[in-house]
């Protein structure tokens, strides 16, 4: 898998190829730069929003934009520029989840506080393997943290610190300054950081919480469905695997804070390709696109 935010762009060269036959009406090559790009698309959204269904619906949404969009592309940019400012652009911007409005880091720790520690449940017990819970706790904990930031603050975090992208390319996607960037990304470091420094078992062995310790309590308060597990998988590409990271420029201590997030899972996304196949075959749209 290509990593779309290199600082090459090193998707750009079969990109271009793809876009130019894509614009002369070629299904195939739209379908193609749809296949190339949708998971990291997907990866993101998921990150921003937490819930799949959300994640797939803006998934969709963004790439019917592509689709509907691509003819107005001229290569004054880098297609990856392009389209993912598309994609930065309409998650920013995407209708307000009430989660939001609620969640903040002092609501988020009053609540972990008030999850009881329980042991494990007996395997027989539950319709999922137990490591598989505690790893969706785990993940879903973890990823819940990131909604206490801000929209803006959460996606650069999720950009700069998940993914490694740089300051020059974050600063083109979002259309700022790379000090503008950096400032950014150093915030929400701060505030996130801060917050799993005090509250978190994984990086500061002082905190008493357990992700094993809450996994029941948060099945019990529903957070978790074991018949229903939402990110954990029995075998998953993990995000350090597609999304190089260089850690010159960070203590060590951040980068510890970062591989917790980097150390997800590298979702596969429903296939989007089967279902924008609907909308292609509608010959109104195909003629708006100028598909053949």
């Amino acid at each position: 898998m290509v990593n779309p935010f290199s600082d090459q762009a090193e998707t750009d060269a079969e990109d271009q190829v793809l876009v130019g036959r894509a614009q002369g009406g070629s299904r195939d090559a739209l379908e193609r730069l749809i296949i190339r790009h949708q998971a990291w698309i997907y990866n993101i959204s998921l990150r921003m929003l937490y819930w799949p269904n959300d994640a797939e619906d803006v998934t969709q949404e963004i790439l019917i934009k592509l689709t509907t969009k691509l003819s107005t592309f001229e290569g004054r940019s880098s297609f990856r520029t392009w389209l993912y400012r598309i994609a930065v652009n309409h998650i920013l911007n995407v209708k307000r989840r009430s989660f939001e409005d609620r969640l903040n880091f002092i609501e988020y720790g009053r609540g972990l506080d008030a999850t009881p520690d329980m042991d494990l449940p007996d395997p027989n017990t539950v319709p999922a393997d137990v490591k598989l819970m505690v790893d969706e706790a785990r993940i879903g904990c973890t990823s819940g943290m990131l909604l206490c930031l801000d929209r803006e603050q959460r996606l650069i975090y999720i950009l700069g610190e998940i993914f490694g992208v740089s300051d020059r390319v974050g600063a083109e996607l979002l259309d700022i300054s790379r000090e503008h960037f950096r400032q950014k990304l150093s915030r929400a470091r701060r505030d996130l950081h801060s917050f799993m420094q005090n509250q978190c078992g994984r990086v500061n062995t002082v905190n008493p919480c357990r992700c094993a310790k809450k996994t029941q309590g948060f099945a019990r308060a529903g957070y978790l469905n074991p018949e229903r597990l939402l990110f954990a998988r029995e075998h998953v590409t993990k995000v350090r695997e597609v999304a190089e990271k260089k850690c010159e420029d960070l203590e060590a201590l951040d980068a510890q804070y970062a591989e917790i997030h980097r150390d997800h899972p590298f979702h596969t996304p429903p296939d989007f390709v089967a279902s924008l196949r609907i909308l292609f075959d509608d010959a109104k749209f195909k003629s708006i696109v100028e598909l053949e």
